[in-house]
């Protein structure tokens, strides 16, 4: 069973019905501040709503257990809303760091603000501009994100808010601090040993995207529907797994994925120097001179398709993709069995297997 499209329509909708009113309250602050607003609408349009689609399979989860759930009302829509808005925020932000020219096929949001300071002629470093513009983007869809969600909130029973609004703020606290751990393993990774690398790799994308992507958003949902421990325990249990599965295949198409797909630079990955469990589980089977001229080259933006295509061969004869694609199969087997007993909805459950194959074996 996929997702009811009525549903993921009814996303897209709020977000829309929300931008339309973000529009209408700045319409008097000036064509720069429509700039910012416009920014964030264009952060806002494409993706796979993947976060509020897990969201809204949490609520069914719970509240399809021993009955058919109906649609999800207003408080679930704007809940997973509020998950893609902060979505958009975290790719701004992420963009920023990884200093990435593409996101979905279009400029990212500091080069797209970069250039319009250059087409407006306006004084001062473009580049710098659309830096500064883009940290203050994020800033303000978060603000968004929160505003969402509040506002969706209201219509909520008091006990059920509250528990949604802390999964909510632990999903947010965790991500900020995955995305710093994932800055700092840049930093760190010559002086840590060998051995550690794959495991802060895996903690990283643990905190960074398992959690945060797929896990958390599964429980804001099943908080809005009542559920108790222990199907959070259990939605919690088939989340994780997928959410690493999910960021690994992330990893692969990083590096190996295609352009026209992905939306990605082919190897951008490798230009940026993402230090991920592919790149971890490669320099293990390196001899040391082999994985210093890795270390040179990873990160490296001004990497050439030779140099790219040299790379990618190293990750295949080590056994490296392999090695993390068997990972992704184990992950996936650990989420199915999860849901073995698991006191949720039998619809669900079905719902939140198509949905973990479609997050982990994807090419986009």
């Amino acid at each position: 069973m996929s997702p009811s499209p009525d549903a993921v329509e009814a996303v897209s909708q709020r977000l829309n019905n929300f931008l339309s009113a973000q529009r209408a309250a700045t319409a008097d602050l000036g064509p720069e501040a429509g700039l910012l607003v416009e920014a964030g609408a264009t952060a806002l349009d494409g993706g796979k709503r993947l976060r509020g689609r897990f969201c809204i399979a949490g609520w069914r989860a719970v509240e399809g257990a021993g009955r058919v759930p109906s649609a999800p009302p207003a408080e679930v829509i704007a809940a997973a809303a509020s998950l893609e808005i902060f979505h958009a925020a975290a790719l701004v932000h992420d963009d920023l760091i990884d200093n990435s020219d593409t996101r979905r096929g279009r400029p990212s949001a500091h080069r797209a603000l970069a250039a319009a300071h250059r087409s407006h002629r306006w004084a001062g470093n473009p580049a710098a501009f659309g830096r500064s513009g883009a940290i203050l983007l994020g800033d303000l869809l978060v603000a968004w994100s929160d505003d969402l969600l509040e506002e969706g909130l209201a219509a909520a029973s008091g006990v059920r808010a509250a528990a949604a609004r802390a999964e909510y703020a632990t999903m947010r606290r965790e991500v900020t601090i995955g995305q710093f751990l994932d800055v700092a393993e840049e930093s760190a990774y010559v002086s840590e040993p060998d051995h550690r690398h794959a495991e802060r790799a895996l903690r990283v994308a643990s905190l960074k995207s398992a959690r945060y992507s797929i896990q958390q958003p599964l429980a804001v949902g099943a908080a809005l529907a009542g559920a108790d421990h222990a199907q959070l325990a259990a939605l919690a249990a088939f989340g994780h797994p997928v959410g690493m599965a999910f960021q690994l295949r992330d990893d692969v198409l990083g590096v190996f994925g295609d352009e026209a797909a992905t939306g990605k630079p082919s190897g951008d990955d490798l230009r940026e120097g993402k230090r991920t469990v592919l790149i971890a589980y490669a320099r293990e089977r390196l001899s040391v001179p082999a994985r210093r001229i890795v270390d040179e080259l990873v990160g490296d933006p001004g990497l050439d398709a030779a140099q790219i295509a040299s790379l990618q061969q190293t990750i295949l004869d080590t056994g490296a993709l392999e090695r993390v694609e068997q990972l992704i199969a184990e992950y996936s087997r650990e989420a199915e069995r999860a849901l073995s007993g698991a006191r949720l909805g039998n619809a669900a459950v079905g719902e939140l297997r198509e949905l973990a194959r479609a997050a982990t074996v994807r090419t986009t």
